[in-house]
């Protein structure tokens, strides 16, 4: 992606992403003609494969709770306080790569879905099939991404945007990059979850100074 844009950090399986997705969008309607969003994926739990206990499971539902009064998102904790679930974050980060192939647009959108639909509706983004049902609801052909998801190439693709965060130093999730500067770096804009209105002051102040160096 050539030109200033964002860089947001993510995982469709982190709380306090969900949490960010109303800032995430008015990023987009406001800044999107200037510094359209590249979504790269964190890499919150891929390749989990245990049962998260329950002490786990109890200390993630109270977790949920007060990030939906903090951000007032929904919260639905019935799927988190099932027994055997495992909270493995790949599948559903595969599907927004996969949705990404189509555009950035895509993949914000296919994020903020599954966001709504883990936390908000309480469906397992850990299956293939409820993927592939988001991804219908979404305008993608369901048969036809269902066999993507599974594709090595598609999984490949996926844990290079887990080492892309990873060299980028973004160990937590949200984080949110603008760039680049002149040198080529970028401004942190937030790691972890702020509100819209310390996001957004954050955002013009730093494009008010681009903009004054090339005045």
């Amino acid at each position: 992606m050539n030109g200033l844009h964002f860089i947001y950090f993510a995982d469709p399986m982190c709380s306090w992403c969900y949490g960010f997705s109303p800032v995430a969008e008015t990023l987009r309607r406001r800044y999107g003609d200037i510094a359209p969003i590249r979504v790269v994926m964190g890499g919150l739990r891929p390749g989990t494969t245990e049962p998260m206990p329950e002490a786990a499971r109890q200390n993630l539902v109270k977790h949920w709770a007060e990030i939906g009064a903090l951000t007032g998102q929904p919260f639905e904790p019935a799927l988190a306080g099932r027994d055997g679930f495992i909270y493995d974050t790949d599948p559903a980060a595969r599907a927004v790569v996969l949705a990404r192939r189509t555009s950035q647009g895509a993949a914000l959108d296919y994020l903020a879905a599954a966001h709504a639909a883990f936390y908000a509706e309480g469906r397992d983004v850990t299956s293939f099939e409820v993927l592939a049902d988001i991804a219908a609801e979404q305008g993608f052909d369901r048969a036809a991404f269902l066999t993507a998801l599974t594709d090595d190439g598609l999984k490949q693709e996926t844990w290079r945007d887990y080492a892309i965060s990873q060299r980028a130093g973004a160990t937590g999730f949200p984080t949110l990059i603008l760039g680049p500067n002149a040198d080529g770096s970028y401004a942190l804009v937030t790691r972890g979850y702020q509100g819209a209105e310390p996001v957004l002051r954050g955002v013009d102040a730093w494009l008010a100074g681009v903009r004054a160096e090339t005045a």
